[in-house]
């Protein structure tokens, strides 16, 4: 029987007010160190935000979100942080800001299949 693997996950949230400290959750990032696995996925719904964030401009937050995408993925080359190993990119992405692009604290759990415990929690805390 294969082990069960520890991970972390983290969601990511869209904080138009931060001194109001609402929010709604926008994305997701799990991480498991023991298969150096960081899966990062997003998903801003035009309408959602254009009500609950109209002062904001939609295509800077996706620009920003596309930036948390490639520094989770490692892939890109102008950032110094996507660079770092996987742990470090978790721990960068998860670190306390106040920002409109924010996460929460991060959860830990076990599975067998990371992959589907990602799609799991993404549909259940995002979609």
């Amino acid at each position: 029987m294969q082990e069960k693997n520890i991970y972390e996950y983290a969601i990511i949230r869209l904080v138009p007010k931060v001194e109001r400290e609402e929010f709604f959750n926008v994305g997701l990032v799990l991480f498991c160190k023991h298969q150096k696995f960081i899966r990062m996925q997003y998903h801003l719904c035009q309408d959602k935000f254009a009500l609950i964030a109209p002062d904001l401009e939609y295509e800077t937050v996706l620009e920003n979100l596309e930036a948390f995408q490639k520094i989770a993925d490692g892939t890109s080359l102008s950032s110094p942080i996507a660079q770092l190993d996987i742990a470090e990119r978790f721990r960068w992405l998860t670190a306390l800001r106040s920002s409109v692009i924010q996460t929460s604290r991060p959860h830990s759990g076990k599975t067998h299949d990371l992959e589907k415990t990602f799609q799991r929690l993404f549909e259940e805390m995002v979609e």
